[in-house]
């Protein structure tokens, strides 16, 4: 029960943050000027969101459909998501994986990094899996308070990329059909919690970028 209520108030707090997107997010077409400036690029990074039974949270819905809109206009060739199973037992990359590919991702243009339990790992991964893979130039595609969040570790890693956060009222004109999708396929067995693996100090270490495996 303990876990639930943590889980409910986390879902709060992320549904107010998503209130809070357009105080930061800029208008639709300044948003695509923007990305226009320097696409395409040659991946797009995409921190996941917790899942939890067959619901997906509007944040969720929103990152995923930006990473949709940008392929499929031409605006980057592939997409990575980033995430693990952290708060619900279901891998985060490996969810937004499948909602992309039922958008009409195909499947060898999507990528997943699935250690990532923090947005600062997401980037950190996420750019030297590009990197591995022979993609050089790459962005953050997310919400407008994630990509302001994370500008100042991510010049602090060293990880030169671009940031093209959505525009929720860009968002709020596409059509967003139901869909179902084979979310067994990301479920993890014997699942324990961040939360109950760690400590809160621990996780703020982990938020701070502290876990990381720094490459030379």
């Amino acid at each position: 029960m303990k876990n639930f209520r943590n889980l409910i108030i986390m879902f709060s707090i992320t549904a107010m943050l998503f209130g809070s997107f357009r105080l930061f997010a800029k208008n639709p077409d300044k948003t695509i000027a923007n990305v226009e400036v320097n696409a395409p690029y040659d991946a797009i990074i995409v921190p996941g969101v917790p899942y939890n039974d067959e619901d997906w949270s509007r944040v969720l819905m929103a990152r995923i459909y930006w990473s949709y809109y940008l392929y499929k206009n031409g605006y980057t060739k592939n997409i990575i998501y980033s995430g693990s199973a952290v708060y619900t037992p279901y891998i985060e990359s490996k969810i937004m994986s499948l909602y992309g590919q039922e958008l009409g991702i195909p499947e060898k243009h999507i990528f997943i990094e699935t250690n990532a339990e923090h947005s600062v790992e997401n980037v950190y991964y996420s750019y030297h899996l590009a990197q591995d893979l022979g993609l050089t130039k790459v962005a953050l595609a997310t919400d407008p308070f994630q990509s302001r969040f994370m500008k100042g570790p991510s010049k602090r890693m060293d990880v030169p990329i671009d940031f093209i956060p959505f525009s929720t009222e860009l968002l709020d004109t596409l059509n967003v059909k139901e869909m179902d999708i084979p979310a067994e396929q990301a479920f993890v067995e014997d699942f324990i919690p961040l939360t109950e693996r760690e400590g809160f100090f621990k996780r703020l270490g982990g938020t701070l970028g502290r876990k990381i495996e720094y490459r030379d």
